[in-house]
C-alpha cells in the first residue's frame, strides 16, 4: 500500500531526486543504469546528482541528469543549497557517515539507501566466510528504487564523452591507427596491480600495438613496461585525461585490466575485457557490467588462501609473498587476447 502510494504521488507531479554517490570512478560508473530507469521510467523526473569535485567530469555530459551538485569546502554552504531545492527523494548509493549527515539535515525528505553488505564483506575478508549474494552491485543499486517501480532495462552501464575529448588518429602513434589493445596499468593501490615485471612478460607475448592506460601517477611505470618495444607499445599513462582515455577505451579492439575504473568504462562500451583479479576478487560484485549485452569477459584470479585480504586494497601485500599476483599466469592472458581479437 506505501509502494502504490509513493508511485502515485510521483506520477502527479514533478519530483525531485537527489542521489549521492561521491567517490570513486568505478563505483559512479555503476550508479548510471539507475540514473537513466529512474528518468526514463518514473515521468516528469528530475535528477541531480551529488559528487566530489575531482568526478564531475563522470557525470557532466550525462543527459539522464538534471543538475550536478557538488560536495563543497564548506559543508554548511552545500546543506544549504540542497535545502533549498526541495527534493521529495534522496537515493543514496554511497551510504556513509558523510551521507547520514545530509541525509540528517535533509530529515524531512524520504531517503532510501544502498546496503553496502559491510558484514558480508567482513567475514569474507577477515575468516573467508563467503554468504554474499550473488548479485552485482548494479542489481543491489536497483534495490534502492524498487519502491518506485524502477527496474532494470538490461542496457548496461552509460559513458558519455563529449566532443572536445574526442581522441583523433593523429594523437596516437601510425602502427596503433589500423587498431590495438587497451592495457589499464593502474589501480587505486598496488595490491591490485601486476608488478611491473609481470607486466612486462604480458606485453612482451602479445604480438599485436598496445596502449597502456593509466594517470598521471602511472606514467613512469608505463615508461618502463613500454621500454621493452617502444614501437608496439605506447604509454598513453599521463598524457590524456579521463574523457580521453575512455575514448582510447572506447576505441580499442580489447581492454585488459586490474579492477579498477575504467574496466568499468571499457564494460559501459561493451568492450570485451580480460580482467586480472589482485587481493579483490569478483564475489564482492563488482565485475564489468553488460546488462542483457551477451560480451566476451574473463576474470582471472590465482586461488591463494589468503584472498580477498581486503575488499579495497593495500599498498603492500600483508604477506609480502604477492602471489595473488605474481603467480598470474600471463602467457595464457596473451594467448586468450589474441584468440579473441583474431
Amino acid at each position: 500500500m506505501q509502494e502504490q502510494k509513493i508511485t502515485n504521488s510521483v506520477e502527479q507531479k514533478i519530483s525531485k531526486f537527489l542521489i549521492i554517490r561521491f567517490s570513486s570512478i568505478g563505483d559512479i560508473v555503476l550508479t548510471t543504469p539507475v540514473i537513466r530507469c529512474l528518468k526514463q521510467q518514473i515521468p516528469n523526473a528530475e535528477i541531480h546528482f551529488l559528487t566530489k569535485k575531482s568526478f564531475k567530469g563522470i557525470v557532466e555530459n550525462n543527459p539522464y541528469i538534471d543538475k550536478i551538485i557538488l560536495l563543497q569546502d564548506s559543508w554548511e554552504q552545500m546543506i544549504q543549497e540542497l535545502q533549498q531545492e526541495n527534493y521529495d527523494y534522496i537515493i543514496d548509493l554511497h551510504h556513509n557517515l558523510r551521507t547520514l549527515r545530509i541525509k540528517r539535515s535533509l530529515k524531512k525528505i524520504k531517503a532510501f539507501s544502498f546496503n553496502k553488505l559491510n558484514i558480508q564483506k567482513w567475514l569474507l575478508t577477515a575468516f573467508k566466510i563467503n554468504i554474499l549474494p550473488n548479485i552485482h552491485i548494479v542489481d543491489r543499486n536497483f534495490e534502492t528504487v524498487k519502491t518506485f517501480g524502477v527496474i532494470n532495462d538490461g542496457k548496461g552501464l552509460d559513458y558519455f564523452i563529449p566532443e572536445k575529448d574526442s581522441i583523433q588518429l593523429k594523437d596516437i602513434p601510425t602502427q596503433h591507427q589500423f587498431g590495438y589493445i587497451g592495457i589499464v596499468i593502474g589501480a587505486a593501490l598496488n595490491t591490485k596491480k601486476l608488478p611491473v615485471h609481470k607486466l612486462q612478460q604480458l606485453c612482451s607475448k602479445i604480438e599485436y600495438p598496445i596502449i597502456l592506460l593509466g594517470g598521471n601517477e602511472d606514467k613512469e611505470n608505463g615508461n618502463l613496461i613500454a621500454s621493452i618495444d617502444n614501437v608496439k607499445i605506447y604509454n598513453a599513462c599521463g598524457k590524456f585525461n579521463l574523457n580521453e582515455s575512455a575514448d582510447l577505451v572506447k576505441k580499442a579492439k580489447l581492454i585488459i585490466t586490474h579492477d579498477t575504473g575504467l574496466m568499468h568504462i571499457a564494460a559501459a562500451f561493451n568492450k570485451p575485457i580480460l580482467s586480472i583479479w589482485g587481493n579483490t576478487v569478483p564475489a564482492f560484485g563488482m565485475t564489468p557490467y553488460y546488462g542483457n549485452n551477451q560480451i566476451t569477459h574473463i576474470n582471472y584470479e590465482v586461488k591463494v588462501s589468503c584472498r580477498p585480504c581486503s575488499k579495497i586494497g593495500y599498498n603492500k601485500c600483508p604477506k609480502k609473498h604477492f602471489k595473488c599476483m605474481e603467480l598470474q599466469d600471463v602467457e595464457k592472458i596473451a594467448k586468450d587476447a589474441l584468440h579473441l581479437i583474431s
